[in-house]
């Protein structure tokens, strides 16, 4: 797999974009990681991966999408963005994810990459503001990598985004990136409508036949205002998808991310970890995307470092969820979340000033962390890479889970899923012998 996966990148990538990936976000992600752990030993968090809402506006209306996209724009400013990533850049972060909303509708995005040639960036887009015109730019700034979302072909694409054409229009954008050698990934929301097309050795080899590089898979998470618990994976599909990305890593030639396993295969969260906490468009500083309350802003005088290392907010975020499960504190333990932020007295950071409200509208529901159901990675590098720099850090080290009562629980629900399946395999069958 990976020679061929080599192969294929460095002959459809362009060399620039390849050395400041390689530069960038390889070897200074690896000491920025390096002196995350330093911090860690002396009792100092802050994150060596920040990920960055610049905007919230959208062209889109995705089913279950926590963002004010239709309220009055908010953006972080070149400025802004310019004190934000100079302050993180003197503690050795060098990668920065970059979020909206849809970023391309920022009227500085390319300023903001221009302006630090020293750093990578990775713009989590649906694709559909990349021209020609902006392809050739991201390939000229090399620093950035276009991480496109597709929830679906035709159909289930203009279903899951709420508009007409998605498909076409994300997959033009695509092909302008592929085809001026823009190292360019796509990003899978999997759900209920697409986990049947688009978790499959089929899509990846169509994928790869494009020239795509690498493709991310994380599962969908109901929250927000809208949230659309219909479209949630059951137990036995969440093992699902992890069985799947183990095995096609170590399988086809297009590099996988995932964001909430270890090398064995444990759980974790990337918040619980203090590895990534997330800036909105306010520059409200909250635990992660789609924890919408904050204590702090970038704005703070101190600077981002400090105020992050120092808010008690965010650590005791970090503590309280990883004592209750190395999985997604808010799906199974929402309870916990409102807890926290009463403590804190935390502000609800939406425009639309729901949070609260939606949050206890949420029922408890399994996510990552699937006692019993480990998946160990099977091919070295991603095992060896996971080990060294992306682990638990000893978040969970002495955090009391009751795992043989959640093992019982997950067992039945795991039986229930299977009969699920079952039933409705045999009605298919019914259904072709009537016909």
């Amino acid at each position: 797999m990976l020679p061929r996966l080599a192969y294929r990148v460095l002959k459809t990538a362009d060399k620039r974009c390849l050395w400041k990936f390689a530069w960038n976000f390889g070897v200074k992600g690896m000491l920025s990681v390096k002196r995350f752990k330093r911090r860690i030993k002396q009792g100092e968090y802050f994150p060596p991966f920040l990920y960055i809402s610049i905007v919230n506006s959208c062209n889109l209306r995705c089913q279950g999408c926590w963002v004010d996209v239709e309220a009055t724009r908010n953006v972080i400013d070149l400025d802004g963005m310019n004190r934000l990533i100079g302050d993180a850049k003197k503690h050795g972060n060098t990668f920065f994810g970059i979020l909206g909303g849809e970023p391309f509708m920022h009227p500085q995005l390319l300023e903001i990459l221009a302006a630090h040639p020293d750093c990578y960036f990775q713009v989590f887009t649906n694709g559909q503001f990349i021209t020609e015109k902006v392809a050739i730019e991201l390939r000229r700034l090399g620093n950035v990598t276009p991480l496109i979302s597709i929830e679906g072909r035709k159909t289930a694409s203009d279903e899951r985004r709420g508009k007409t054409n998605v498909f076409s229009k994300t997959m033009r954008g695509l092909e302008n990136c592929l085809r001026h050698r823009v190292l360019t990934g796509v990003a899978t929301s999997v759900c209920q409508s697409n986990i049947d097309e688009l978790l499959t050795e089929s899509w990846l080899q169509e994928l790869i036949d494009h020239g795509v590089h690498y493709v991310w898979y994380h599962t969908y998470r109901p929250v927000g205002p809208k949230m659309n618990s219909e479209l949630a994976l059951r137990p036995g599909q969440l093992v699902r998808v992890r069985k799947f990305i183990v095995e096609m890593r170590a399988k086809m030639p297009i590099a996988m991310i995932d964001a909430y396993y270890d090398d064995r295969g444990q759980a974790l969260c990337p918040m619980s970890t203090g590895i990534s906490h997330h800036i909105n468009p306010r520059g409200d500083i909250e635990p992660c995307p789609i924890i919408q309350f904050a204590t702090e802003n970038i704005r703070d005088p101190r600077g981002v470092f400090t105020t992050m290392r120092d808010s008690a907010f965010l650590r005791d975020f970090r503590e309280l969820s990883a004592k209750a499960t190395r999985g997604c504190v808010v799906l199974e333990r929402p309870d916990l979340v409102k807890e926290l932020v009463l403590k804190h007295g935390a502000r609800d950071t939406t425009s639309r000033g729901t949070a609260m409200a939606e949050l206890e509208a949420m029922e408890p529901r399994f996510s990552q962390w699937l006692p019993g159901e480990e998946i160990p990675e099977k091919h070295w590098m991603y095992r060896l890479a996971k080990r060294f720099w992306f682990s638990d850090f000893g978040a969970y080290r002495n955090a009391p889970h009751d795992v043989p009562a959640k093992a019982e629980m997950l067992k039945s629900r795991l039986d229930l899923d299977s009969g699920i399946a079952n039933n409705a395999a045999r009605s298919q069958h019914g259904m072709k012998q009537i016909a």
